[in-house]
Order: structure tokens, then sequence, then C-alpha cells
């Protein structure tokens, strides 16, 4: 499937704007006492770098697209003419702040409803993932495919585990509880968007979590949907655009990955 008006220069300019956010964030990473931070949430922090590296997406993707819609994680959203951003400055922010080197900067286009534009920078490992609908998933221009794992005793799982207060931590762990027993094992590395992107280039076999944003996984949805993963919500009625629940794997694992997890769902009646 691809979208009429989609066009390489797009492309191209979320790439220039993940990177020119990316210089901010590395420049911040190297003197992070000095950042001023506020909590949003128990577990939920935002600094400066994440509100700058922002600004700098919002400035740069407007400017040569006055009429288009946003959604940003910190400057919010605003409708525009059936085009609409939607961008995490900064994925990984608690990793950022204790020094973990792994967070990114994620972006994507939607189009009539459609989010068919991707991109996932990771300034750090200089790693830019990037995919539009129809064209195929790449790592620094090199195509990548979701891993070729068929036994789920040899997969690796990423997720995320809710922090602070969140209501579905029971959940949470009583899906690890189910899966743990019949994978390889499973791993929380703390930005979703850099899961997601490692699944569509097959370092993870698969991927899970409850109620993310949708700037979370916007652009990592195109980018594993170009990989050839098979993604979903929990709820085979939902959608993952819709509800933030997202279960993906290559086609060869989706089956009994999503099954163990929607029998534990449905055990508690919950997802």
């Amino acid at each position: 499937m691809t979208v009429p008006g989609q066009t390489s220069a797009d492309l191209e300019l979320a790439v220039t704007a993940a990177k020119a956010a990316g210089d901010i964030l590395t420049t911040y990473w190297h003197d992070r006492k000095a950042l001023t931070i506020d909590t949003k949430r128990a577990g939920d922090f935002v600094s400066q770098a994440d509100l700058e590296a922002e600004l700098c997406l919002r400035d740069i993707l407007l400017a040569a697209n006055p009429d288009d819609g946003w959604l940003g994680e910190e400057t919010g959203g605003r409708q525009g003419s059936g085009r609409r951003w939607l961008v995490d400055p900064l994925d990984g922010t608690t990793n950022f702040l204790r020094g973990i080197p792994h967070w990114a900067v994620s972006i994507a286009l939607e189009v009539d409803g459609i989010r068919c534009l991707g991109v996932i920078h990771d300034p750090l490992k200089q790693e830019t993932f990037t995919a539009v609908l129809g064209r195929g998933a790449f790592l620094n221009g090199s195509a990548i495919a979701v891993s070729d794992t068929t036994d789920m005793t040899q997969a690796l799982f990423g997720t995320g585990i809710p922090f602070g207060d969140m209501a579905h931590i029971d959940d949470h762990a009583a899906d690890i509880a189910a899966l743990m027993p019949r994978c390889a094992g499973v791993r929380r590395m703390g930005a979703a968007a850099l899961d997601l992107a490692y699944v569509a280039a097959g370092r993870l076999d698969g991927f899970w979590e409850r109620r993310l944003q949708q700037w979370d996984i916007a652009a990592g949805l195109v980018i594993m949907h170009e990989a050839g993963a098979v993604i979903a919500a929990l709820d085979p009625a939902d959608r993952p655009e819709r509800s933030g629940t997202v279960v993906a794997a290559p086609r060869a694992l989706f089956d009994t990955f999503a099954a163990t997890l929607r029998r534990q769902a449905a055990s508690g009646n919950r997802a």
C-alpha cells in the first residue's frame, strides 16, 4: 500500500530534522548535570533537552510545510491540512538523564489518517532507521528485515515495564510470567521507539507493551511494517494506532507469541 502524494522530500526533511534534534541532545548529553529536570509524574521526567529538541523538530518540519498538523510529546497538538507529524524528541528520557546510551528521536508522518513515514534516529550510535509505506525499511540506507527465527524457545522479545503508579503493572508482570518459560528471554531497555526499530532490524524477535502514547510508536509501526512484522493490538478487535497497545513479531512467531499474551490477558479479563 502506498500513499498518494508521499514524496522522498518528506523523508529527507524528517531525517534532517531528526539529526538536528539529535545534535542538540548530544550536546546536552555531555553536560547532563547542568540540565533543569521536571517531573511529570512518578518515574516520568522532562528536561530542557527534550523541549529544545522538540522545538527544533517543529521549526524544521513546519517551516517546510506550514499547513501540516502536529502532535508532539512536549508541545501538544494542532490540526492541519490532512497531514500530521507525530514526534517524540527524546524517547528514553530516563536513560538519557542517567547516562545510559540508549535513547532516540522519533518522527512519523500521517497523511489522511494513514501513518506513512517513520524515522528513528539514535545519535550516539549513529543509527538512523527509516521507512516510507510501500518502499521498505532501512538502517543507514541499507535494507533491513525482521528476524528469521521460527522457534519461540529461541526468540528474544522486548517490552516496556510500567513505572510509578501506572495501573497496569500487575498485568505486565503476569505477561512476563506467562511468556518467560516459552522464550529465550525478555529485554526492557527503556526506549520503545528503539525497541520497535530493533524488531524491524531483526535484533529483537518481537515486542509488546500496553498503553503507549502515539508519539512513542507512530514511527516504529511504519518501520516494522515495512520490515515484514505482523503488528496488532493485544485485543484483536483493536488497533495500536488507537489503543497504544502493541504486539509485533515476524509472521512465523506472531500467532504463538500473541496467543500467549492474549490468553494471559483473557484470564485476567484485561487488556
